[in-house]
């Protein structure tokens, strides 16, 4: 067979190439892979399938060409290949080693982060969700997917509640995971997707645990506690207090903040804005979804201009160790923990402690978005102004950009941070 090898290292992301004189066989590339496959219709059902024979370099084409041919006489003759294909590259004498034919959970969640979560998800999500399947899924990864009970998916999740987050999103994903085996044909519609019918609704929070005690799970801040806390930011390393800064006088994600470019800003008739392009946003999924423009207005203008000056076009928020592109959220998060009166990181070091205790960097978006409310804000325009879509019929027949009340809301924002780090 002719194999271009040049082709193969250039395709990109959801792209494959056909093998001439192989029909059905495959090169499919995903974010981190190129995994030979073989599509055929099932000789059961009639439906189009596809199963994964190995992964490109370590099989060769040669080898992806033997697995293919003895596949394809299995589904000649009949049979289901699926059931047949899980085979690894090569033995030590060069045959191909037959392994199990049992279609695992472990195999079944590779094939939906392989399949649907690299090709769907940002890389930071994806390997998120690796690293849940790799490290929560236990023996159970090793269970037949079709043979799977309910009291194995109850225990399994069970054995989690004392990280309910955490166990509530491993429940969301492994349905995820079984409605695209359903749909992928790779198991029977008579079996169950257990994780959409058990536990609903008792995986939650219970809470921060603060010195052994609970605390709430929202937090906004008053006008008291910003009162103290706005002229105390400076406590904190410039880079940390121009994000809080920002979080407060933008009402924008930290994630957003952090990641700013000098290139998204810019000076226009009625002031600086800041554009933040879709795919920097949370709403990057969405069809919908357009750049997010905030205008930088009191301290925001002046924490970017001032950064403006000195990186210039790229990355205003830089690590000192020029490590990253950016600074990671995580940075300022751990920050503000660092400096809590009940933190007992490097106890031996001395700093100063924060005045206003038990809130988190994301607690001031929410207090923004909070004030707003409280001075009159339309919902809409609330909404508008933390970069959140609106929902049903709403969003689909309003297209209104919302920029000039944006500019009128962060600027009475502004004025109310001002009055409020003045004691006023």
């Amino acid at each position: 067979m002719h194999f271009d090898a040049r082709a193969a290292k250039q395709l990109q992301p959801d792209q494959h190439l056909t093998v001439a004189d192989c029909p059905g066989l495959r090169l499919v590339a995903t974010k981190t892979t190129k995994s030979w496959t073989y599509r055929y219709k099932s000789p059961v059902d009639g439906r189009m399938k596809q199963t994964k024979i190995g992964e490109w370099p370590a099989m060769s084409p040669a080898t992806a060409t033997v697995a293919w041919e003895k596949l394809r006489e299995a589904r000649n003759e009949g049979q289901e290949p699926v059931a047949k294909s899980r085979q690894s590259s090569k033995a030590p004498n060069g045959d191909m080693v037959p392994q199990t034919s049992k279609y695992t959970v472990g195999i079944l969640c590779r094939d939906y982060l392989e399949g649907h979560v690299e090709r769907n998800r940002k890389t930071k999500g994806a390997k998120e969700i690796a690293r849940m399947f790799r490290t929560m899924l236990g023996p159970l990864a090793d269970a037949a997917a079709d043979g799977l009970t309910r009291a194995q998916a109850f225990d399994l999740l069970e054995s989690h509640a004392h990280i309910p987050v955490q166990a509530a999103k491993l429940r969301a994903e492994l349905g995820a995971a079984w409605e695209y085996a359903h749909d992928a044909g790779r198991l029977s519609q008579d079996v169950p997707n257990w994780w959409r019918l058990i536990m609903r609704g008792k995986l939650k929070s219970k809470g921060k645990s603060i010195g052994g005690k609970r605390v709430g799970k929202k937090r906004t801040l008053t006008d008291a506690e910003l009162t103290v806390l706005i002229p105390w930011l400076p406590n904190f390393s410039r880079s940390v207090c121009d994000v809080l800064t920002l979080y407060l006088w933008t009402a924008t994600r930290g994630a957003e903040i952090v990641s700013m470019e000098g290139r998204e800003v810019t000076e226009e008739s009625d002031g600086w804005w800041w554009t933040i392009p879709k795919e920097k946003t949370k709403n990057e999924r969405h069809e919908d979804a357009t750049d997010l423009r905030v205008p930088l207005i009191g301290r925001a203008e002046v924490v970017v201009r001032r950064r403006l000056s000195v990186y210039g076009k790229g990355y205003l928020f830089p690590p000192a160790n020029g490590s990253a592109a950016h600074i990671e959220q995580k940075v300022v998060q751990t920050a503000v923990h660092y400096h809590q009166p009940y933190s007992r990181t490097r106890p031996e070091m001395v700093r100063p402690r924060l005045p206003v205790t038990v809130w988190a960097p994301h607690d001031l978006r929410r207090t923004i978005r909070t004030m707003l409310a409280s001075m009159g804000c339309p919902d809409e325009v609330g909404e508008a102004v933390i970069g959140h879509m609106q929902e049903g019929i709403k969003g689909v027949y309003n297209r209104h950009a919302y920029d000039a009340e944006r500019r009128v809301w962060l600027t009475r924002v502004s004025e109310r941070l001002e009055q409020l780090a003045g004691g006023r």
